[in-house]
């Protein structure tokens, strides 16, 4: 397996530097679609935006509009995915209250790859510790559930208590003071969607304890302290890619929970960042795309003129009495489906550089001592953030 996970590894970072120029960019900065391959320009032109948003969202569209111009991306090997287990007893109605649909899929598909093993669990980034209590119930070993929000341990706590299951909360910030006192070399340590900084920290203080045992399921892997990824092992040292927290949000920005309204806010919130930038540029004189902070979906069910006061006062910009919007709203929608178009052929690269990020974690605990292997939990639709690292030491 070690050589395997090597091999992967050099062979990803080879196809992500080959094709670099169409990845590692921001669309949002482009006036035009920003590449030289003239039958992939005329390509992405004659695209109408329904087909655009079908081949984005299938692997088998992807392939047969893409392969052509990118061969070494589309002949990576599949990741493999886990072995199905037998299905696992039902659990009391009691138990599945409160837990989402898709959570409880995702918790199931977890409880599927459980190895044997009686050793006590320590589940890092609990929340309410919704995972910690099926495995507490399943598998009737000691779970240890590590959360930093108080009401969260205090709900949690209540629950356990309540179906008498040996669920203990420790309400810990771990990434101010490492979890020394409650890391133990007999453990089995868990995370199932631990964001970025989490996991990373989580894979670190596990490997200073010496756990037997861990699962991850990592997940916003944009969510770090440095302004670009710091690689964890040896070898992605050597094959450092330089990804800024732009190019780590490329791997997240695959959605399979989005509804209609979701969708549509979304559609809204892009053009209302290009029409902005318009008026930015016509204002100040300077054609160079300035993002904006993160903002409540509740903005785009608004005004664009109030939108883009607020956007103005982010910039110390000060705005014309009345703006004319519907003019920059159209050069925006003549910028959003170039956008659309470029990020088409950015989205190919999202698992390839999601794998390339857990393959350096999986090498990281391989370094010290783990036997360490990468699958697929369960389906693409249940989760975008499907990949399991498993490793044993």
């Amino acid at each position: 397996m070690s050589s395997t996970l090597t091999q992967q590894f050099q062979q990803l970072s080879a196809v992500l530097q080959q094709y670099r120029p169409y990845w590692q960019l921001l669309p949002f900065a482009c006036d035009t679609v920003p590449w030289s391959d003239d039958k992939l320009l005329q390509l992405l032109a004659g695209l109408d935006d329904g087909l655009v948003k079908q081949i984005d969202q299938s692997s088998m569209l992807q392939q047969q509009y893409f392969s052509a111009f990118f061969p070494a991306l589309f002949s990576l090997p599949a990741v493999t995915v886990a072995a199905a287990a037998a299905p696992l007893p039902a659990l009391p109605f009691w138990l599945e209250n409160g837990i989402g649909g898709r959570k409880l899929q995702q918790i199931t598909a977890l409880c599927q790859q459980w190895p044997q093993s009686e050793l006590p669990v320590l589940e890092w980034c609990a929340g309410k510790g919704h995972l910690g209590r099926i495995l507490a119930h399943r598998f009737t070993v000691p779970v240890t559930s590590v959360e930093w929000q108080p009401q969260l341990c205090e709900d949690g706590a209540v629950l356990a208590e309540k179906y008498q299951l040996p669920q203990q909360f420790i309400c810990a910030d771990v990434l101010s003071a490492p979890l020394d006192a409650v890391l133990q070399p007999q453990q089995h340590i868990v995370a199932l969607h631990a964001c970025g900084q989490l996991h990373i920290t989580m894979l670190q203080q596990a490997v200073q304890a010496g756990c037997q045992q861990l699962q991850l399921v990592p997940c916003c892997y944009h969510l770090i302290a440095p302004t670009h990824y710091q690689p964890m092992s040896e070898l992605a040292l050597q094959h450092n890619l330089q990804l800024s927290k732009d190019d780590l949000k490329l791997v997240v920005q695959g959605q399979v929970t989005a509804g209609e309204r979701v969708e549509k806010l979304r559609a809204t919130e892009v053009l209302w960042r290009l029409a902005y930038d318009e008026l930015h540029t016509e204002l100040t004189g300077q054609r160079h795309y300035r993002p904006l902070a993160s903002v409540g979906k509740h903005w785009f069910s608004g005004s664009f003129s109030a939108f883009a006061c607020w956007a103005a006062a982010q910039h110390q910009l000060q705005l014309p009495g009345v703006i004319d919007e519907a003019v920059y709203l159209a050069r925006a929608q003549q910028r959003a489906a170039i956008v659309q178009r470029i990020e088409l052929v950015r989205h190919l690269f999202r698992r390839p550089l999601e794998l390339w990020l857990a393959l350096d974690k999986a090498l990281y605990l391989q370094q010290h001592g783990y036997n360490t292997r990468i699958s697929e939990f369960c389906d693409y639709q249940i989760t975008p953030r499907n990949l399991l690292l498993t490793a044993t030491r």
